[in-house]
């Protein structure tokens, strides 16, 4: 039987670009312009960045067609900005159910690490980049950067905990397949928001959070120190209660994790 595979050609709700090299997807699509009407979801991949852009000043680094690079432009009027982070859990389940459906009974060691990299065990295997365009009190488009490391074997000792779909089960991987999964399961949370599910999908990547209700080590302003994640908010907020029994809370980038 012939596997069947969700379907990336175009349609007048998708369409799906692929490039050869560019300086990051992202960049890309911040700076597109569909010459024939506006898609509910427009794919960008590509199979090298220059410059690829991680969170704040990080880059991406990946070999040339060895990985899963690409972004996604939506344009989530439906969504309020002060709800924005639903856009996160959305990309970040989308992303591990697709990793789950390579890995099969290994799918308990992947979980989301807050607030939108993807882990097997402590090591990562993708990471992203969302931004936002606001136009007044709706989000005019949002641009979504994914990378997923696939077939990479070698990474450099700047990167302090990689790992890829090849190291964990010891053979090469069809990206396009990851890819389609990926998509599949995008397709399905990004209608839920349109039909006011946010509340699912929260839940949902809770019970996937990364060493949730687990006593960690972290790093704040003010120093180290050890506490649990209790919650995540709906606006993307981290919530912990450190050893005194006191409960904080954490925007991006003001707390993190001493692995």
């Amino acid at each position: 039987m012939t596997e069947k595979h969700f379907c990336l050609d175009d349609s007048p709700e998708f369409r799906m670009l692929e490039l050869g090299e560019v300086t990051s997807t992202n960049d890309f699509l911040r700076g597109y312009k569909s010459v024939d009407g506006e898609r509910r979801i427009t794919l960008v991949t590509t199979e090298y960045q220059t410059a690829g852009r991680g969170s704040g000043t990080n880059h991406w680094q990946s070999e040339r067609g060895e990985n899963l690079l690409f972004s996604l432009l939506v344009h989530p009027r439906h969504v309020s900005p002060s709800n924005l982070f639903v856009l996160s859990e959305v990309l970040a389940l989308s992303v591990l159910q697709a990793l789950s459906s390579h890995l099969s009974l290994l799918t308990s060691h992947l979980k989301i690490k807050w607030p939108n990299d993807i882990y097997y065990g402590d090591r990562k295997i993708c990471g992203m980049l969302i931004e936002n365009n606001l136009k007044g009190n709706c989000v005019e488009d949002c641009v979504m950067g994914v990378g997923i490391n696939i077939n990479q074997t070698t990474f450099g000792d700047e990167l302090p905990n990689p790992i890829s779909l090849v190291q964990i089960l010891g053979h090469p991987v069809e990206r396009r397949f990851v890819l389609e999964r990926v998509m599949e399961f995008f397709t399905r949370y990004f209608t839920w928001t349109e039909l006011g599910r946010d509340k699912e999908i929260h839940e949902m990547y809770l019970n996937h959070l990364y060493r949730r209700n687990e006593k960690c080590h972290f790093s704040d302003e003010k120093g180290d120190f050890y506490a649990t994640i209790i919650d995540v908010k709906p606006t993307g907020h981290l919530v912990v209660v450190d050893e005194t029994g006191k409960e904080r809370r954490y925007g991006f980038k003001e707390i993190q994790f001493l692995i």
